[in-house]
């Protein structure tokens, strides 16, 4: 509620100034918004000598004081409000806030604005006492709503009632999304986080937006309208605030919500409460829109229809509280306070502010110490009266309000200590969005006890002082809503898109290949095709890519050139192996051909590309690419014109160039054939023939891209450089074996590695069982676990270590290399075995006779017990066969 002035509430004042026996003229001009009622009410008022008009809000106060200063002069012109007093000693026309309006200053004539507030719950009973008592000595005027029109007529007898229509019409244009809004558009929500919430996405898609909110200052309100005004912005988010009498060129209301919390509880909106804030669409005779927007439910078709046509439900009731008090005690100023309504049509609202922390005092024994005389209690109520602009839902304001009448009561005035230490916590402009606020509504405070008079001392000098903070606090937070939710380089950009046509828009590509359109960059080109710039996500979107692409015209064909001169190192391999990339863009797909070593490029589709400069490029990249794969391949290519005139060796090493470096087969080969491969880079192992060479790391990657590319795949994840074994059964096995990676029980290992090994544990165990080497764990980079399934794998026989008995005493025998197969075929070749080993032949008997007794064999050498202490160096001497 906004503050009254000194001897706002006193009946008995207002009855004396305006009783009905001095009235002269009551008018009501009733009719939609855009109906140009108030400016009707200040014509009427300049017309007078002397007038009094009021607003329900400070902005609008505000607004019209400056209006009538430029019509009349700054001396002439009053402007009263809870937080600001301006009356010159010679002032004859007063602006007014309603709460403020000075009801003992006679004047001829009185008018108000938005007189339909009186069915509000909360601040109605104001509106209803300027209703039934404040009157002009010649013409007294109401505006406001045709709802109010039946109890205008029951409380008001001999009231002339004025129809006026709305200038333009008003029409509802449906749902829409909030990034397709039209230009000049106002969405309104109904809670701040809503409010930051659109207003947020409005800055992305739309450029920036301005934001009035009722907890704004005017000067922060009229700033952020002026943005929207100066159409540095082309759309607005507001609260509700926007319904009263704010004129702006809004071409379309969109709602985001049809519900709010109106202090009490959440309820919907009445049909004209969104009749009132969609009317602030289309000004003058220029027709406006509304709808709704977002996740907002569409609008029922009766309450569309009821404010397409301005028809609503009259109003039944308006609030009302006495305004006839009783000072004589706390407990009697109360109940006078909930007298009931004298006549039918009023009602009680809600339980006000002031009339809680009235309550609360008047329970504390040292304010009823002070409370003796009806002096005392009226000042107490007016302390009661002060705002709570701060809302902090805690028993802070209930402690100011006492402490101002504490001070005022004993001291006479309100202590310049306790001033200052006031405004200067509020004097901080740092800080974000709502700590500004918040400050705001705390020097509002002070700046309505720095306008009592009555309550503080040098009341010109405090008030010039609060006026001074709250205008940095405003200004303050003024740049904080700018700088968050305005983004004035896209707005202009978006503007621009909105009146030009693609061909009108200045396009060029920087020497860093930035795209700019209108001086604006909106992406950049990589390759030889533009990337859109992500952070700006526009809604002409479309349009803006056209006129960038019309500068790629003359660039694209520049970067061709560029492109097919360019060296080897410009181009690269993308990181799935599937593309080639060149400067920052890709170019063009790999694709298997008819030899593993000679893929297919492939230019991928561009718009800005024809048909001869896609062969240019695709010719370029072809020679580039067979210059990459001879590079890393050269040891195979060298060694297959070796051969190209020996038909013994040409079919091996075409299979090899066929397979990639790598014939996974076992061949039987001459001594003669493998020493002039091994000197070519070939060798012919146990499980394949490779070339080692091809299996470091640069070839070993350029294979695995020409093998994924032969299988339309992507590059699988390689082992790092210097690995010699990977996890086996990996989604990449088949290509993995490809490439020269064996399987061998639960890892993969490097062929050369694994061949390598091969040979070196079976020559150790050549002529017999010897321990396995140290060290093959970290040879192989397993865990020591791993290397018996490993050897197994790989064909090598592996004895484990048996444990000893239990009679047995000394190191447990160690795992050991068996004799294989191989060795053991040699060793029978060069050693047969000795006569008493020989084999038992029996002499066939002939038929009818009976066997012949067997001849006696030499005893066999001896072997340890099996359980004995020497068993395991027994089996170092006579090996078991």
């Amino acid at each position: 509620m906004m503050g009254a002035s000194p001897g706002a509430g006193s009946p008995s004042a207002a009855r004396h100034a305006f009783h009905p026996a001095h009235a002269r003229r009551i008018r009501a001009v009733l009719g939609p918004t855009n109906t140009g009622k108030t400016h009707l009410a200040l014509e009427r008022l300049l017309a007078h000598s002397s007038g009094i008009i009021g607003f329900p809000l400070r902005l609008l106060a505000r607004e019209n004081y400056e209006r009538m200063v430029a019509a009349k002069g700054a001396g002439a012109v009053a402007l009263i409000t809870g937080e600001e007093k301006i009356v010159p000693p010679n002032a004859r026309w007063f602006s007014c806030t309603v709460e403020a309006m000075p009801l003992d200053q006679r004047a001829e004539f009185v008018a108000v604005d938005e007189i339909q507030l009186c069915a509000d719950p909360d601040r109605g009973h104001i509106f209803t006492d300027r209703l039934l008592h404040a009157r002009g000595m010649v013409e007294t005027m109401f505006l406001g709503a045709e709802t109010i029109r039946p109890l205008l007529r029951r409380l008001v007898p001999g009231i002339e009632i004025d129809t006026r229509p709305r200038l333009s019409s008003l029409t509802h244009l449906g749902a829409c999304k909030l990034t397709r809004l039209p230009p000049r558009s106002a969405i309104v929500a109904f809670s701040a986080t809503e409010v930051y919430a659109i207003a947020e996405l409005i800055r992305r898609r739309r450029g920036g937006c301005a934001v009035v909110m009722g907890q704004l200052s005017p000067r922060t309100r009229n700033a952020q309208v002026a943005l929207y005004q100066e159409r540095e912005v082309d759309y607005l988010v507001a609260t509700d605030a926007i319904g009263m009498g704010l004129n702006m060129d809004v071409n379309h209301v969109a709602f985001a919500g049809l519900s709010k919390f109106d202090g009490m509880r959440a309820r919907r909106l009445h049909p004209a409460e969104i009749a009132q804030i969609a009317g602030r669409a289309g000004r003058g005779m220029r027709d406006g829109t509304f709808g709704t927007a977002g996740t907002c439910p569409p609008l029922p078709e009766e309450v569309v229809e009821a404010v397409e046509t301005h028809r609503f439900d009259p109003i039944e009731r308006l609030f009302w509280r006495n305004s006839d008090l009783d000072f004589s005690g706390p407990e009697a100023l109360l109940a006078s306070l909930n007298r009931a309504p004298p006549m039918v049509g009023l009602t009680a609202g809600n339980e006000a502010t002031d009339v809680l922390t009235l309550g609360s005092l008047a329970a504390v024994p040292e304010i009823r110490a002070l409370v003796r005389s009806s002096r005392a209690t009226r000042l107490l109520w007016e302390a009661c009266q002060i705002p709570d602009f701060r809302k902090l839902g805690d028993e802070s304001h209930t402690r100011l309000c006492a402490r101002i009448f504490t001070h005022v009561m004993r001291d006479g005035h309100v202590p310049e200590s306790w001033m200052d230490a006031q405004i200067a916590g509020f004097t901080r402009t740092d800080g974000d969005i709502d700590s500004l606020m918040h400050r705001l509504s705390g020097i509002r405070v002070c700046a309505y006890i720095a306008a009592r008079r009555d309550w503080v001392r040098n009341a010109t000098q405090w008030q010039d002082r609060t006026r001074a903070v709250e205008d940095q606090l405003s200004d303050a937070l003024h740049e904080r809503l700018t700088a968050r939710f305005v983004d004035r380089r896209a707005a202009s950009l978006i503007r621009r898109l909105d009146e030009s046509a693609e061909e009108d828009l200045l396009s060029a590509v920087t020497a860093q290949g930035e795209v700019v359109v209108e001086g604006h960059p909106v992406g950049r080109v990589a390759g030889l095709d533009l990337v859109a710039d992500s952070t700006g996500a526009l809604p002409d979107q479309r349009l803006l890519l056209r006129a960038a692409r019309r500068a790629l015209r003359t660039e694209i064909p520049r970067r061709v050139q560029t492109l097919t001169q360019a060296p080897d190192d410009a181009f690269a391999f993308s990181a799935d192996g599937r593309f080639v990339e060149w400067d920052g863009g890709t170019i063009a797909r790999l694709r298997g051909g008819d030899h593993l070593l000679r893929p297919r490029i492939d230019v991928l589709d561009n718009s800005f590309l024809d048909g001869a400069q896609k062969e240019r490029i695709r010719a370029h990249l072809a020679q580039w690419l067979d210059r990459q794969v001879h590079e890393a391949m050269a040891p195979l290519f060298a060694a297959r014109a070796a051969v190209e005139a020996d038909p013994t060796l040409r079919g091996l090493l075409h299979r090899l160039e066929e397979q990639g470096g790598v014939v996974a087969d076992s061949l039987s080969m001459p001594p003669a054939l493998r020493t002039r491969l091994k000197a070519l880079g070939v060798r012919i192992g146990r499980h394949a023939v490779l070339m080692p060479s091809l299996l470091r790391p640069h070839a070993m990657h350029l294979r695995a891209i020409l093998l994924a590319a032969r299988a339309g795949r992507k590059l699988p994840d390689l082992p790092p450089a210097g690995a010699v074994s990977v996890p086996a059964d990996g989604p990449h096995d088949a290509i993995l074996a490809q490439l020269g990676w064996i399987a061998a029980g639960p890892v993969r290992l490097r062929l050369d590695i694994a061949e390598k090994l091969s040979g070196e544990l079976r020559w150790r165990a050549r002529n017999g069982p010897v321990p396995l080497p140290d060290g093959l764990p970290s040879r192989l980079g397993v865990r020591p676990e791993m290397v018996a399934a490993i050897l197994k794998a790989l064909d090598i026989p592996v004895r484990a270590a048996r444990p000893l008995g239990a009679s047995e005493y000394g190191p447990a025998a160690p795992a050991m290399l068996a004799v294989t197969q191989d060795a053991r075929r040699r060793q029978k070749r060069r050693n047969p075995p000795p006569p008493h080993e020989a084999p038992i032949h029996r002499a066939r008997p002939a038929k009818g006779q009976p066997p012949a007794p067997a001849r006696p064999i030499a005893t066999p050498r001896p072997y340890p017990v099996p359980d004995g202490p020497f068993a395991a160096l027994a089996v170092l001497k006579y090996p078991r066969r």
